[in-house]
């Protein structure tokens, strides 16, 4: 069958579906659930046969959106703020993971300038950081305390000045997507060049390894997170830029609750991230390398597995919990 006939041919049926999902037109479960298998079916004969059409983009979307409401219906007596965090985040992750991926490559991409420039002129670290700051860090240094800057103030009022700092950072970064996702890049291109400047200081001066198992305790998922939260603003931005089938208004209202919703996912990492910072890394200096190493793995792997691996496992075994439960007849 031609790509054009094909379309032609279910077109009515697709929208007609996305009418009912958008607008929980579905009252009877077994009907959403049918019209589902029939939509993944399609999905499957486009990637067949149309393997570089776009209506691949559109059946993907739309079966995504519709698999997290079956899900929904089946367990409507579950505790909403656990499934919140089990199965919604997790799916809406795996739906949208390319802008993850995206938010990644640009992180990787601009801690790498702020590591270049740097490296090639002397006087960058202190255009960036600060005059005050870099000759109190060379001051530890000197004492053998590289990150003794985190010892200054009390353990809780360090821990809620910087979870307010970070919280703050990750709400900036989502709300500027609205300027089609350049004002995201913008925090993430600050942010990223400070990383990767402040780094190379601590190789330059020979105690690169002293900063790494200090500052990355509480940096694994402080930064982590940042990505994540940037990664929501694309979204708020590419809903604005692509509404793809839907109006500019719709798209940006869809877009907008989704990236809210990813936005506070990243609110316990970024918690615990302040705690690590106001209470732990204090401490780093003293530490076993042991020990300071396995807190930067487990809190690193336990973000990582959250938001890079976790939603990959929800997805097929929803999947093939649905196909068990609703076979298609």
């Amino acid at each position: 069958m031609r790509e054009v006939a094909f379309i032609k041919q279910n077109k009515e049926k697709w929208l007609s579906f996305e009418t009912a999902i958008f607008n929980n037109d579905f009252k009877d479960p077994d009907e959403l659930a049918s019209q589902y298998i029939h939509l993944i079916n399609d999905l499957s004969y486009a990637q067949t046969y149309y393997p570089k059409s776009k209506v691949i983009v559109y059946l993907n979307q739309l079966a995504a959106k519709a698999f997290q409401k079956i899900y929904k219906t089946k367990r409507e007596d579950t505790n909403r703020i656990v499934e919140f965090w089990k199965t919604e985040i997790p799916l809406i992750t795996y739906q949208y993971r390319k802008f993850i991926y995206v938010a990644f490559i640009i992180f990787s991409m601009f801690t790498a300038i702020g590591v270049i420039s740097a490296a090639n002129d002397g006087e960058f670290v202190r255009s960036i950081l600060g005059d005050q700051y870099v000759n109190m860090t060379i001051e530890n240094i000197e004492a053998g305390n590289p990150v003794a800057v985190y010892k200054s103030g009390s353990n809780w009022g360090s821990f809620i000045g910087i979870t307010i700092n970070n919280l703050r950072v990750g709400i900036i970064a989502f709300i500027l997507g609205i300027f089609g996702g350049f004002g995201t890049v913008w925090i993430l291109f600050k942010n990223c060049i400070m990383l990767g400047s402040f780094q190379y200081f601590f190789y330059e001066k020979n105690v690169f390894w002293e900063s790494v198992r200090g500052i990355w305790i509480h940096g694994s998922m402080e930064i982590f997170a940042i990505v994540i939260e940037s990664a929501a603003g694309l979204i708020l931005g590419a809903s604005i830029l692509f509404p793809g089938t839907y109006s500019r208004f719709n798209s940006f209202k869809r877009g907008a609750k989704t990236g809210v919703k990813i936005l506070l996912s990243t609110f316990p990492f970024t918690f615990f991230a302040g705690f690590l910072e106001g209470f732990i890394t204090r401490y780093a200096n003293d530490m076993p390398n042991y020990l300071s190493v396995s807190i930067i793995l487990i809190t690193l792997g336990l973000i990582a597995y959250y938001y890079l691996i976790y939603p990959f496992m929800v997805q097929k075994k929803l999947k093939a919990e649905l196909l068990t439960s609703f076979p298609q007849k």
